[in-house]
């Protein structure tokens, strides 16, 4: 996954598609894009530009391993795995990219089967991304975060799972915006637009997995930090954008997971937050592993015992009462 990410921000891609739509023409692709989806705002988004960005997907895989990638983000959305045996509990998935992408196969489509084998009803989220001309574009990942929650929790009945027991995930940007959405919650980033937004957008866990967290220096991510606050953000904005620094009593317990290897996110982000939550007495898992790199996810003994994450994370979920 790597190599991938650096193609990207080097700007080679192999093909550009148009749209979604496109994708699934191909039905014999796995994974496919899931039909069941669900629209965050009604109408355009709130904070749009007078010209709307054009959705692109970007597949740097192949027939064995896709690698889709999407941006220009104009109406976000959740697209919906079902479990065949629901175990009562729901997840919102927020995949990286850098806040430039949004890498929806990697940290998203094969994570989102996975998890609904196990009984999971999962969301994964297509966020806007805050480089393409939004208002306020440091808290739109946020908001459509925040909303997405909401939603996720006023169709509860209908999935057939707790609203008491949705949880978040996210990987590397998408990380930071799982941990900004579980410190974040309460924050008014947008203005409500139905009876949904009376809800609670609290996770009742978070599991921010390589995750970018701090936008100071030197920790931070700079192409992150440099699309989601600007190319020249203050010392003020860096530390209110930086989850650890959002830490408060009612931060829900959280699930981490980095390599020590990682030379893209630094694990330092995931112990800067560790030590954050601890200080609030939070409850924390970590796990930081020798090798696994940008993605836990190499081959072979060398992705030891890293590719395990997913299976310490589902222990761990139902330890504290969800799955």
């Amino acid at each position: 996954m790597l190599s991938r990410r650096e193609t990207l921000l080097a700007g080679i891609a192999t093909s550009l598609l148009s749209s979604p739509a496109r994708a699934e023409q191909h039905p014999g692709q796995w994974p496919a894009f899931p039909a069941e989806e669900i629209d965050l705002w009604p109408g355009t988004p709130p904070g749009a530009p007078s010209v709307l960005p054009v959705e692109q997907v970007i597949d740097n895989g192949n027939e064995q391993h896709h690698g889709r990638m999407v941006k220009g983000i104009a109406r976000p959305r959740m697209k919906v795995f079902r479990p065949a045996r629901p175990n009562g509990a729901a997840l919102l998935v927020t995949p990286g990219g850098g806040f430039s992408v949004i890498v929806i196969d990697v940290e998203g489509y094969q994570v989102g089967p996975w998890l609904s084998e196990r009984g999971w009803t999962v969301f994964v989220l297509y966020y806007r991304l805050p480089g393409e001309g939004w208002a306020n574009r440091a808290d739109v990942p946020l908001a459509d975060a925040q909303r997405a929650m909401r939603l996720i929790r006023s169709r509860a009945t209908h999935y057939g799972f707790d609203p008491d027991k949705v949880g978040a995930m996210g990987f590397s940007a998408g990380g930071h915006v799982c941990g900004d959405l579980a410190t974040r919650y309460d924050a008014q980033v947008y203005t409500p637009v139905d009876a949904a937004d009376r809800l609670s957008a609290r996770p009742v866990i978070a599991a921010p997995i390589y995750a970018v967290q701090s936008m100071r220096s030197p920790l931070a991510h700079a192409g992150s930090r440099d699309m989601l606050l600007g190319p020249a953000p203050t010392p003020e904005m860096e530390l209110a954008h930086s989850p650890s620094h959002n830490v408060t009593a009612t931060t829900p317990p959280f699930f981490m997971a980095h390599a020590e290897d990682d030379t893209v996110v630094s694990v330092d982000n995931t112990l800067e937050m560790r030590a954050a939550l601890k200080a609030a007495k939070i409850k924390v898992e970590t796990h930081l592993f020798t090798a696994g790199q940008h993605g836990l996810g190499l081959p072979g003994p060398a992705g030891e015992p890293a590719k395990h994450w997913k299976e310490m994370f589902v222990a761990w979920a139902r330890a504290q009462g969800l799955g």
